[in-house]
């Protein structure tokens, strides 16, 4: 029996970079019942990491749709409570989906392309990520670039799940499209040859809308769907489709093959609300419409670069019409502005401001979701029950009458519903929440702020500081008075408590923030170290530095080229499918790692490089830029050779905190030694964690710092965490490990009382053992804990994942740094 429904299929998980980390499956479930959507893409299948918590958290429902298990369910339902939208009686539902970017040559050409992929059941994606994981990397982004023609990804996914079917995604997006102007195609067919007839849906993007795409008649035989391509969940829904079929992903595929069967049209942004609509250089702040572009023959009026040619100037390029087509009962368009950009231009406030985010969920709560209000909610209700003003808005822009200015070269658009002095006029008459005198407002219980997201629990302040709970070898790491210090803390020892305690110390003694600088793993480790430290030491906090090795020294190389611009990944493909179009899949495989070899090797030899590595490189240098896996090793360099150099870097940094230390790099230890030459170093890390020495990491530098700095060594050795029959098995496999010079391996004092019963398991490969342990945890991870309730910081696994993903890299998940949340020894 079919009913309507909105769903929203494209979005991404937070495998996918850039993404906010609470686009969890409960994160989105619960989000989507806030914004009123029905039914959800997963977003990202092909990303092992992801793909195995859609095993873990979902469960088949309705014929190719997926639902969260009872207990995620549970989760969801208290994530957001005020939602009240979504389908009666039921909660959100899944569809596999996948995006892919494709990068590749066709006719002479560098294409770049993205696809959607759908299909309707696990054992389908799983085949399609074996083949995919066989042509490239699927581990390093949960949108995957492949060097895979766009056709032969259609094929794949016709040969591996036939009931499936492929989208292009934002059709018009200057870079990365079927129809981009920078490095697409002119028609379907050029891009996906004989099979084309197989393609019968396109994603339109947010700088257009269908009217502009009917006026390309080669586009009538296809269905126009739109999409929110979220990275953060509060952004579902931004675009979406609504359907009136049988509720399953086969009626869903059919009614986008015949639109009659049920397609009922899309959600749109305001077109130049995109930020690509208009063509321009977003550098000079110049906006063009496309006659102006043609006027200028293509160049920035500002610096006589070419301008970036947006959505509607590519559109018009293909047009063959002069006003849109629709058949009769084509599917409609509503063409709306998402609800806190609304409720922010009534305030004057920003959308993410407090009183605006009240507002929010004050009409959340009041009409049931945001889609209710702004498609169904008549306007005089709108009114009685909430603001004329409201009503107002809401009614302007259902009739499209908005004021529109353009988005242009990565630049969103701004769509305002009043003039400035009309807003005054109108808010004069009618008052935005029907305030009452100061008088009453003043006795009238102040709207609680809701906060946007709530499954991550808050890591509880520290009343009575760090430094108050210190133990005895914790005390000594953070009052030591010798210039280098080693400490090694094994898991469980209150790593990061100590290092937060010893920066606040250096801090209270004299210390300079700003000649502070505390090196993490991770950007997520990074932020942890930053917050943790602003609590402890207050404002004196934001003048230290914290980041990233890499981040560290491109600062410091940036202080020399400030317009010094860094090729990533990403980048980097797209520079060397250029330089050398002619490559193999295999040659192409030989010189990224000829690339690496030359940044990472501890022994590359300039006079024996490769000539193609040679190439890239003179490219970089003419373009003022560096690849990333250089950064570090060029900053080492630049440091031996330029005295001046560095000496302005010694002299501003004098204490050097340096977290992780045994997963050091050569030439990150390399930088280390540098300072060893005027900073004061604290390294902290345990040699027996060490994990990456697949990319070039060693435990010997831990201990070559103790020998090279004759450094004072402090090991903390009472475990917090776990229980003694836990130690006591590790302790057995950790012995194992060798020791330099005869060492002898300080043993963890248990200080947990509690019970538990180690399980012994064979496997027959690494990738076993990885995958059994993977499974145990997220196994564990659904078990009530000992207050009987579900821990809300565990509520997708995130807490034992991010310990998982440290510890398992062959398992293809992302490094993830866990902290200790309590201000206590452990």
């Amino acid at each position: 029996m079919s009913s309507p429904y909105i769903a929203d299929l494209h979005i991404h998980s937070p495998y996918s970079r850039a993404t906010s980390k609470e686009s969890t499956l409960v994160g989105l479930a619960a989000w989507a019942r806030v914004k009123g959507i029905d039914l959800l893409g997963t977003g990202d299948f092909t990303h092992p990491g992801w793909f195995a918590r859609i095993n873990g958290m979902l469960e088949p429902a309705e014929p190719g749709f997926f639902r969260l298990k009872p207990e995620e369910q549970k989760k969801a339902d208290s994530f957001l409570p005020l939602a009240k939208g979504g389908r009666p009686g039921r909660g959100c539902r899944f569809l596999l989906t996948a995006e892919i970017s494709s990068i590749y040559k066709r006719h002479g050409r560098v294409r770049k392309v993205h696809n959607l992929l759908f299909v309707p059941d696990l054992d389908a994606a799983a085949r399609i990520n074996a083949r995919l994981a066989g042509i490239g990397n699927i581990h390093s982004d949960g949108r995957p670039i492949l060097g895979l023609d766009s056709r032969d990804l259609l094929e794949i996914l016709l040969e591996l799940a036939p009931e499936g079917f492929l989208v292009p995604a934002h059709i018009w997006t200057p870079w990365f499209s079927l129809f981009g102007s920078k490095s697409g195609f002119d028609s379907i067919e050029e891009c996906f040859g004989d099979l084309s007839g197989h393609v019968f849906a396109l994603e339109t993007g947010l700088s257009s809308d269908p009217d502009m795409n009917r006026l390309v008649s080669s586009l009538d035989r296809f269905s126009l769907i739109s999409n929110s391509d979220c990275h953060s969940p509060a952004k579902l829904g931004r675009e979406a489709n609504l359907f009136d079929t049988d509720f399953d992903f086969f009626s869903l595929r059919n009614s986008l093959k015949n639109p009659a069967e049920g397609f009922l049209g899309t959600i749109e942004f305001f077109p130049e609300e995109g930020k690509y609509h208009y063509d321009g250089h977003r550098k000079c702040g110049i906006c063009l419409d496309p006659v102006r572009t043609r006027e200028e023959k293509g160049l920035c009026p500002a610096c006589g670069k070419p301008v970036t040619v947006g959505v509607l100037h590519r559109v018009l390029e293909l047009a063959d019409r002069r006003k849109p087509f629709y058949p009769d009962n084509a599917p409609k368009f509503h063409s709306l502005i998402p609800l806190p950009e609304v409720l922010a231009e009534l305030l004057d406030r920003g959308p993410n401001t407090k009183g605006v985010l009240e507002q929010y969920w004050r009409v959340v709560s009041l009409f049931g979701s945001e889609f209710t209000l702004s498609l169904h909610t008549p306007v005089e209700e709108i009114s009685s029950r909430y603001s004329p003003l409201l009503a107002e808005a809401i009614s302007r822009i259902r009739q499209g009458r908005v004021i529109r200015n353009s988005g242009y070269d990565g630049e969103f658009g701004k769509i305002t519903v009043f003039e400035e002095g009309e807003r005054a006029e109108v808010r004069g008459q009618h008052p935005l929440f029907q305030q009452k005198p100061r008088s009453a407002v003043k006795k009238k219980k102040k709207i609680t702020e809701l906060p946007l997201f709530s499954v991550a629990e808050p890591v509880a302040p520290c009343s009575v500081g760090a430094r108050a709970v210190l133990n005895p070898e914790q005390k000594a790491a953070v009052e030591s008075p010798d210039p280098y210090l080693l400490v090694q803390a094994g898991p469980g020892t209150g790593k990061t408590h100590t290092l937060i305690a010893r920066l606040a110390h250096d801090l209270d003694n004299g210390a300079g923030p700003a000649g502070i600088a505390v090196i993490t793993f991770t950007n997520r480790a990074a932020d942890e170290v930053r917050e943790r430290l602003f609590r402890e030491a207050g404002t004196r906090a934001g003048e230290v530095f914290v980041g990233t090795f890499h981040r560290f020294c491109l600062s410091l190389l940036r202080r020399q080229g400030p317009d010094l611009a860094v090729v990533g990944e990403d980048t980097r493909e797209m520079i060397l499918r250029t330089l050398f179009p002619g490559l193999r899949i295999q040659e192409m495989t030989q010189l990224r790692e000829a690339i690496l070899e030359y940044f990472t090797g501890e022994n590359s030899d300039a006079r024996h490089i490769d000539l193609r590595v040679q190439r890239y490189l003179t490219h970089l240098q003419k373009e003022e830029a560096i690849d990333l896996d250089g950064v570090i090793p060029t900053c080492v360099r630049t440091m031996r050779s330029d005295p001046l150099f560095r000496g302005s870097v010694l002299e501003r940094i004098t204490h050097l905190f340096v977290d992780e230390f045994q997963d050091l790099s050569h030439d990150q230890y390399a930088l280390v030694r540098l300072f060893s030459g005027g900073a004061r170093i604290f390294a902290i890390g345990d040699p027996d964690q060490a994990i990456y020495g697949f990319r070039g990491s060693s435990p010997r530098f831990f201990h070559e710092f103790a020998r090279d700095c004759q450094a004072t060594v402090i090991t903390l050795v009472r475990n917090y965490r776990s229980a003694p029959a836990i130690l006591a098995a590790a302790a057995a496999v950790i012995e194992q490990n060798p020791l330099p010079d005869k060492g002898v391996r300080q043993p963890l004092a248990p200080q947990s009382a509690r019970v538990a019963i180690p399980e012994y398991s064979l496997s027959p490969t690494p990738q076993a053992e990885a995958e059994y342990i993977v499974q145990r945890i997220e196994e564990a991870l659904r078990v009530v804990g000992d207050d009987g309730e579900l821990p809300v910081d565990r509520g997708d696994g995130a807490g034992a994942r991010a310990e998982l993903d440290r510890l398992l890299p062959v398992a293809g998940r992302k490094h993830n740094e866990s902290g200790e949340a309590q201000p206590r020894p452990g």
